[in-house]
């Protein structure tokens, strides 16, 4: 079975930035979509960003639109989420997910659509 692996959360002020990694292990002789999600606590978990199988592709949440990036690593299923001007409101438990289905969905913003997800990495921005 494929697991996703995330790492680099931290404690930040706000203003600063902070970089987040995923990494996938089990069937990376193929591509997949992969995504980004986050939960604080009290909240739904909720869509932050998207990237297609070949990086060409890619959609965010408009919380993180213009001050998040990400994008696929130099090895196969490994992602990045680069973070910027972090608020105390971007506070949350990030996770990875990735869809393994030979199957196209139209929304890949639900988190319905993935199968695996990865443990997740507490970010905490401080005023």
């Amino acid at each position: 079975q494929v697991q996703l692996v995330e790492s680099g959360g931290g404690l930040v002020h706000a203003g600063e930035s902070l970089t987040l990694s995923c990494a996938a292990s089990g069937r990376n002789f193929v591509s997949f979509t992969m995504a980004w999600f986050r939960q604080a606590p009290g909240k739904e978990r909720e869509f932050v960003a998207v990237i297609s199988p070949t990086g060409a592709n890619t959609e965010y949440s408009n919380y993180v639109q213009g001050r998040f990036n990400i994008s696929r690593g130099t090895a196969k299923n490994t992602i990045t989420l680069q973070m910027s001007s972090l608020t105390p409101s971007d506070t949350a438990a990030y996770y990875c997910a990735a869809r393994l289905r030979n199957s196209v969905t139209n929304d890949w913003s639900v988190a319905g659509v993935y199968d695996a997800w990865g443990q997740g990495t507490q970010v905490t921005v401080s005023s």
